[in-house]
Order: structure tokens, then C-alpha cells, then sequence
């Protein structure tokens, strides 16, 4: 039932976006929806699961969902005011074989739809382990705070920067963004994983959860995350020479300049 009903609000929250969508002429509006989908299911979770979870661990999985994906839907909400519809949908739609619309319903809600639910294993399992909090948990803690650290101030970072006339046209190479090429996805990647650990207090939920990590580490570095913002800032003046001195994903300290070099740009980081 935990599943069906997690199935159900992760569904729920992407039908109401489709609809705003709709009314809109833009599918931007499903990334709002992807971090509040999670706190849905974060809420169900905390509901079904009272009486047969841990109150402690319960609350704690709700807050920490909640807390990442509320604040990952307030700021792509706030990032996307104003403008138009995001050309990565706009590539998809134009491939469409039939009704736009339906295919964005297929393509868009309903995929996203079925991530979140997949995604979100850990936070269904870990909300009924009977258990007291152990030790795991106590690491899933600390990899969810450092997780939401890289994410918040990451954005917040490259929010300032492009607000800045002067930086129009540079890459954003300060801050964390001077350690990492994607501070924010690493961010969620820590933040997942952390998740996760909330289940390794019992083994059993740990071995039928840790393809949900797992996958969202995927999408992250080989899928829509880095893989496809990069292809996207291949070519752009200052580009090469701001990879040869930054890490990928993983961050280390920056390389030094191998040679002067123009910080003359298109994009931000």
C-alpha cells in the first residue's frame, strides 16, 4: 500500500504541473514540480507508516525530504520567473510524433513521475523501519547537511554572479563553483545518499533500496544532469580552459592556470 500510495502522490503533483503546463503553453513548470513530488511523498510516508516506523527516524526522513525539495522547488521557481519555456523541452516537443501536449504528458510528467516514485524508495522504506536511530543514520545526517550546503550555496553563488551586469557572458568559477564544475548536483547526489543511509540501520531495507541512490547518481553524471549541461556548454569561449582547472563533478581544490587566458564567455557555470 506504501508504494501504491507514494505511486500516487509523486502522480498527483506532476497531473496538477501537466495542468498548469497546459494552461501556460510551457512545460518548465515540471521542474517546480520534481522537488515537490518528493515532499509529497516524504508526507505520505510520515502518514502511512505511523504506528509501524520509528517516530523518531520518521520525522527525521520527513523533515529532511521535505526540507531539500521544497527548497529545490522554491528555487527553480524563483530562477524561472519571467522567462520562457526551457529549451530542453522545447528539443523534445519539436520530436514529437503526434499531439504535443499527450507526448509531454508520456515524455515529461509521467517518466518524471515514475523517477520520483523509483528515486524515493529510501523514503518509503526508511519511514517503517521499527528500529531505534543508529549509527547509519547519524552519517545520512551529516551527508544530507554537507549535500544541502554544496546545492543552496551553489546556487545561491551562481545566482549573485549572474546577477551581476559585469559578468554577463563569463563562466562562473568562484566559490564552490571553483571546486566542482556542479556544485548542486553533487549536492543532490550527497543528499540521496544520505537518504539511503536512513535504511542501512536494517539491512533488508538497504538491499531493496540501493538502486534508488544508484539511479539518481546516473541521472546526475551520465544523464540530465552534468552530462547534458555540458554538451550544452561545449564551445563556448573560456569553456576548455575552465574544465582543465576544475573537477567534474567530485570537488577538489582548482588546478592553476596553465596560461593566461580570456574570461570572455558565453553562459554561467
Amino acid at each position: 500500500m506504501m508504494t501504491l500510495a507514494a505511486a500516487g502522490a509523486a502522480l498527483a503533483v506532476m497531473l496538477v504541473a501537466f495542468a498548469v503546463g497546459r494552461v501556460r503553453g510551457m512545460h518548465r513548470y515540471v521542474d517546480i514540480a520534481w522537488g515537490a513530488a518528493f515532499a509529497a511523498v516524504g508526507v505520505v510516508a510520515y502518514v502511512m507508516s505511523a504506528g509501524h516506523g520509528d517516530p523518531a527516524r520518521r520525522a527525521l526522513v520527513l523533515v529532511m525530504v521535505a526540507v531539500w525539495g521544497l527548497r529545490l522547488a522554491a528555487h527553480i521557481a524563483w530562477r524561472g520567473r519571467g522567462h520562457g519555456e526551457d529549451p530542453r523541452y522545447e528539443a523534445l516537443l519539436d520530436k514529437a510524433p503526434g499531439n504535443r501536449t499527450m507526448y509531454a504528458l508520456r515524455m515529461v510528467y509521467l517518466l518524471q513521475a515514475a523517477l520520483v516514485w523509483l528515486v524515493s524508495l529510501p523514503v518509503q522504506a526508511a519511514s517503517y523501519i521499527p528500529g531505534p536511530l543508529g549509527p547509519a543514520a547519524a552519517v545520512g545526517v551529516v551527508l544530507w547537511a554537507a549535500g544541502l550546503f554544496f546545492e543552496a550555496v551553489g546556487d545561491r553563488q551562481l545566482a549573485r554572479f549572474k546577477a551581476d551586469p559585469a559578468n554577463r557572458g563569463r563562466i562562473m568559477d568562484r566559490g564552490l563553483w571553483s571546486w566542482t564544475r556542479h556544485p548542486n548536483y553533487f549536492g543532490d547526489f550527497l543528499v540521496w545518499w544520505g537518504l539511503f543511509a536512513l535504511t542501512c540501520d536494517a539491512w533488508q531495507a538497504a538491499a531493496a533500496t540501493v538502486v534508488s541512490p544508484l539511479v539518481m547518481s546516473l541521472l546526475l553524471i551520465r544523464g540530465s544532469g552534468k552530462a547534458l549541461l555540458e554538451r550544452h556548454m561545449e564551445g563556448r569561449p573560456g569553456w576548455a580552459d575552465y574544465v582543465s582547472r576544475t573537477s567534474g563533478f567530485f570537488p577538489r581544490p582548482p588546478r592553476k592556470r596553465a596560461a593566461p587566458s580570456s574570461r570572455s564567455t558565453s553562459g554561467g557555470g
